[in-house]
């Protein structure tokens, strides 16, 4: 694909704080993907009455996309690396001890320990040892932001990475990239990146090529590129588009089922 896909320069530049303080203005395909599993707790999560955990997998995960997509400076300076020294052994206290708690707290921001920082650095040389992975990130912007109204309700998307020539692309991990298909379905990334897809071109005014890179989180690291087909897009497309019909009814009538108020057949033979 040689014309350019997109104009970069209608992409908002924020950080990922300001753009998480807007979900309460803004529909997002977390926010969305929650409402396909269970609107109840998607009222629940958008009205604070569940407590967020930044668990360990979610900081790495975060770290992770920093440092392959926004570069080494931005890495080292958004996360505090590493760790103290033990005097004594001359090795990094464990990430468990006090030690280490009280080295964390005075950094004033994400601490990434010496365990952490080499597995993101493995994944970052999995990412960097796919010819496919580097032509898609070869030019681009990282962590773009767009906002527009979609079915009828203000929405907004965070997008990894846009290639001008080649489309949205999304940075994932994964345990096994032989069964990242099935964590595609599992976590719904067909509907995130429909979602993406579709609040991009309101703004853009036509549909872009998506593609999701998927790196291992352990040996050998391996590293996939996917295409997320037309096909799957569009199917994923009416679907969303019928969860928004349905959030703004439950928004109206204020009822929030759980999605299992009626009889279900089990069947196991």
């Amino acid at each position: 694909m040689t014309d350019t896909v997109i104009d970069l320069n209608i992409l908002v530049t924020e950080s990922a704080e300001e753009y998480h303080a807007k979900a309460v203005q803004y529909l997002s395909s977390h926010q969305l993907i929650d409402f396909l599993r269970c609107p109840l707790m998607h009222f629940r999560r958008a009205n604070g009455l569940i407590e967020e955990k930044d668990s360990a997998a979610y900081l790495v995960g975060r770290a992770a996309h920093c440092r392959i997509l926004e570069g080494r400076d931005a890495y080292e300076t958004q996360f505090a690396l590493g760790g103290p020294i033990n005097p004594r052994t001359q090795k990094p206290f464990g990430s468990n001890t006090q030690a280490f708690a009280d080295w964390a707290v005075k950094q004033g921001k994400p601490v990434i320990s010496h365990e952490q920082v080499e597995l993101i650095e493995c994944m970052a040389s999995g990412v960097a040892m796919n010819d496919e992975a580097l032509a898609l990130l070869a030019e681009g912007r990282a962590e773009g932001v767009v906002r527009a109204e979609y079915c009828g309700l203000p929405c907004q998307a965070r997008i990894d990475w846009v290639n001008p020539r080649r489309g949205i692309l999304d940075l994932k991990s994964c345990d096994d990239a032989d069964y990242f298909h099935f964590d595609a379905k599992r976590f719904h990334y067909h509907h995130q990146m429909s979602f993406y897809q579709a609040v991009l071109a309101q703004v853009a005014g036509k549909n872009v090529p998506v593609w999701i890179i998927a790196v291992e989180k352990k040996e050998p690291f391996r590293c996939g590129v996917w295409r997320v087909s037309d096909d799957t897009l569009a199917i994923a497309r009416q679907e969303n588009e019928a969860a928004i019909r349905r959030l703004a009814e439950c928004r109206r009538d204020d009822r929030w089922p759980t999605g299992y108020e009626e009889v279900r057949i089990l069947d196991v033979a």
